[in-house]
């Protein structure tokens, strides 16, 4: 075996049985990890954040506002999240780049200007509330119409872009404009409902959603009785998004989301519990409450619904008169995009009970606790409580 020398590691190979490498080290930073890094505006990691509007912004000379990045657990690689403040009467920088971005306006209003080289320039108004997105490498820039900072939350799918070609430059700097796009139809406003082709769920294809906090949602049922969403498809994106609301006096079932996937109250206020697949249905009645974590609900609050590699339970409660309304994003790990062959059959678990093979714990197998809090909720803040008898049975059973 080769001697060691100045300058140059070499690898031993393990003495006998002894298993090579480390079984424990540390996770190394992705190229994504390095660029958020560089860019020196700081990066806020964890489970939540309690106001997105209050987060310490920095200098951020590349875009020419002030900004931080927002990682939160179990979105790592999977899709990025930055605040941007735009300078009261100002404008970002004009930008370019080959991963997909929307953008959730936090506070103010002003304009976003669209163009590919040599096309037609697009112009369109937002303002607090309002969703847009940018096309797959189209130039933009987003201007400031008011002489108040303006705060813009925006999700990416930059780190799979990044992580892949390792290079900025070449995600910065690229010419390819995506084949078949017609320039003309990048931006024609469309607002009509119509199934999506995957799982029939309520679609709107749209670049930009006026009112995201008060547009109208449809019906939806899946995650409580009364419960309303609307899935996103922006500009082609494969960007995962959607708005859903819990109606007054309702709560959710417990259910598994997607690893990677993220809430940011938009409405109301209430509270969620989140806990790991593996202490079941009921941790409370089981003794593993300890284990359980809250975490509170208010306008543009924001937290991780799938940490780690996911397979946590989540439920939902709203403590307001208001409906609890949010906003999901879930990068590209929506389901139906998990690995496998094409034409096979795929569930949706968080829309199917337990029972029934999939991950949702109806009402009759959930902790009573969650029946018992909720009532004393809504009889605090005088709700009416839409939860009915009925609801806690199990199926086929007779009503009380």
């Amino acid at each position: 075996m080769p001697h060691e020398f100045e300058g140059h590691v070499h690898w031993h190979e393990p003495v006998g049985l002894t298993p090579a490498g480390l079984s424990r080290f540390r996770r190394p930073a992705t190229a994504y990890d390095r660029f958020m890094e560089n860019d020196g505006i700081g990066v806020t990691r964890g489970m939540a954040v309690a106001d997105l509007t209050d987060l310490p912004l920095h200098d951020w000379p590349r875009t020419g506002g002030r900004g931080r990045y927002i990682q939160l657990n179990g979105t790592e690689s999977l899709w990025g999240c930055y605040l941007v403040e735009v300078p009261a009467s100002g404008a970002l920088k004009v930008e370019q780049h080959l991963y997909e971005k929307v953008f959730l306006a936090l506070s103010g209003r002003g304009t976003t200007e669209v163009w590919r080289e040599g096309g037609r320039r697009h112009v369109f108004e937002w303002q607090e509330g309002a969703m847009f997105s940018i096309p797959l490498n189209a130039r933009h820039r987003i201007v400031n119409a008011t002489g108040e900072p303006a705060l813009l939350l925006a999700g990416t799918t930059a780190p799979g872009v990044l992580n892949l070609l390792g290079d900025p430059a070449a995600v910065f700097t690229s010419a390819y404009a995506p084949a078949g796009e017609e320039d003309d139809e990048l931006f024609t406003p469309f607002d009509d409902i119509a199934p999506d082709p995957v799982r029939e769920l309520a679609l709107c294809r749209t670049h930009l959603v006026p009112d995201a906090i008060g547009c109208d949602l449809p019906l939806d049922n899946r995650f409580s009785p009364g419960y309303r969403q609307m899935e996103l498809e922006m500009t082609g994106t494969i960007f995962h998004a959607a708005i859903g609301q819990h109606r007054p006096g309702r709560y959710a079932k417990a259910h598994l989301l997607p690893v990677g996937a993220a809430l940011i109250c938009l409405a109301g206020s209430g509270y969620s519990h989140l806990w790991p697949e593996t202490l079941g249905p009921t941790p409370w009645r089981d003794g593993l409450a300890d284990a359980v974590l809250r975490v509170e609900h208010r306008r543009f609050s924001m937290m991780a619904a799938g940490p780690g590699g996911g397979r946590w339970y989540h439920q939902s409660f709203g403590t307001a008169k208001q409906g609890l309304r949010h906003l999901l994003w879930s990068g590209i790990a929506a389901p139906g995009r998990d690995p496998g062959s094409p034409g096979e059959e795929v569930i949706d678990p968080t829309a199917i009970d337990l029972p029934d093979g999939g991950s949702a714990i109806p009402y009759w197998l959930e902790d009573p606790i969650h029946r018992a809090r909720h009532t004393a909720a809504m009889l605090e803040a005088g709700i009416v409580n839409r939860m009915r008898d009925d609801d806690y049975l199990p199926p086929n059973s007779d009503p009380l």
